[in-house]
C-alpha cells in the first residue's frame, strides 16, 4: 500500500511522528510512506490553497518533503510534483488539539484530507483531544499511538468509500484519556458547542501599535448525544463521516416552493 501522510502542524510536529507510525504499520514492510507537510505550522487555515502565490518546496529525505504552504498545498504538491504513483488513502494528522464541532470549520488538518478526497482519494482526519487527563502525559498523543493503527485499519476494511463527485472522507478524534481509557469507537456526526466562539484579544506592543490575537472558547463544552465531542469526552474514539458538499438538502424543497 502506498500512503501519503501530511498536516497542520508542521514537518516537525511530535503527532506527525505517531501518524508517521500508524502510517507504517498500515503499509506494511512492502509500502510506501510519502510525507509532504508544511515547513511551517498552518493551524486554522481551513481548505486554504496558496492560489495567489508560489511555495516552495524542499526534499529532507527518501520520501519526505516540507512545503511552505498549507495542508491542501501539500497534497497537491505531492500528487502533481512529488509522487510518482498516486497514494491507495491520504492521512492528515495526527492534530495536536481536537477537531470536533466547530473546530472542523477552520481546520488544516481537515482540509489536507478534503483536498484528498476532492481529488477522487480515500481520505482520513486524525486529531489529539487533549484535557486534564492527558494533556501532560510524557506523550500526549498516547491514545492516537495506540488505538491509531487499528481504527484506520477498521476504516480501511469495513468504512464506507464511494465515488460520489464529493466522496466521502473521514474525521477522526482520539479522547483526551491516556490510552488505557480508550472505550472504543462510535460513529457519529459533527457537534456544536453552544456560546463558544472564536474570538480576539487585543495586545499592545512595547512601541504602542495594537495586535489581536485570535482566541478559541472552552473545549470541553458538552455537545450533544451521539455528536463527535461528547463521544470524545465519554473516552471514545469518534468516526465522522463527511462530504465537501456544503448544500443544505434538507431545505431545498419548502426553498423551491417559497421562491420558483
Amino acid at each position: 500500500m502506498r500512503i501519503l501522510i501530511t498536516n497542520d502542524d508542521g514537518i516537525n510536529a511530535p503527532g506527525l511522528k505517531v501518524l508517521e507510525s500508524i502510517a507504517h504499520e498500515i503499509a506494511g514492510p512492502d509500502g510506501e510512506v510519502w510525507t509532504v507537510a508544511p515547513a511551517f505550522e498552518q493551524s486554522g487555515v481551513g481548505h486554504c490553497i496558496s492560489y495567489t502565490h508560489p511555495m516552495m518546496i524542499a526534499e529532507l529525505g527518501p520520501r519526505r518533503f516540507a512545503a511552505e504552504g498549507s495542508p491542501a498545498d501539500c497534497v497537491l504538491a505531492a500528487l502533481y510534483d512529488v509522487m510518482p504513483d498516486r497514494p491507495d488513502v491520504v492521512l492528515s494528522g495526527v492534530n495536536r488539539g481536537n477537531n470536533a464541532a466547530e473546530n472542523v470549520l477552520y481546520s488544516g488538518t481537515i482540509g489536507g484530507a478534503m483536498e484528498a478526497a476532492l481529488q477522487g482519494l480515500p481520505a482520513i482526519a486524525l486529531s489529539q483531544f487533549l484535557g486534564p487527563e492527558n494533556f501532560n502525559l510524557e506523550n500526549p498523543f498516547e491514545a492516537a499511538a495506540e488505538t491509531g493503527a487499528a481504527c484506520v485499519k477498521a476504516l480501511l476494511e469495513k468504512g464506507l468509500w464511494d465515488q460520489q463527485d464529493y466522496r466521502l472522507f473521514y474525521n477522526v478524534n482520539f479522547p483526551p484519556v491516556p490510552a488505557s481509557g480508550v472505550k472504543g469507537m462510535r460513529v457519529t456526526c459533527q457537534g456544536y458547542r453552544k456560546d463558544t466562539f472564536f474570538g480576539v484579544e487585543p495586545h499592545h506592543s512595547p512601541s504602542g501599535r495594537k495586535f489581536l490575537w485570535i482566541k478559541g472558547g472552552p473545549q470541553h463544552e458538552p455537545t450533544a448525544p451521539g455528536t463527535d465531542s461528547a463521544a470524545n469526552l465519554e473516552g471514545y474514539v469518534s468516526i465522522t463521516p463527511m462530504r465537501c458538499d456544503l448544500t443544505a438538502h434538507e431545505t431545498l424543497s419548502e426553498l423551491k416552493e417559497r421562491l420558483e
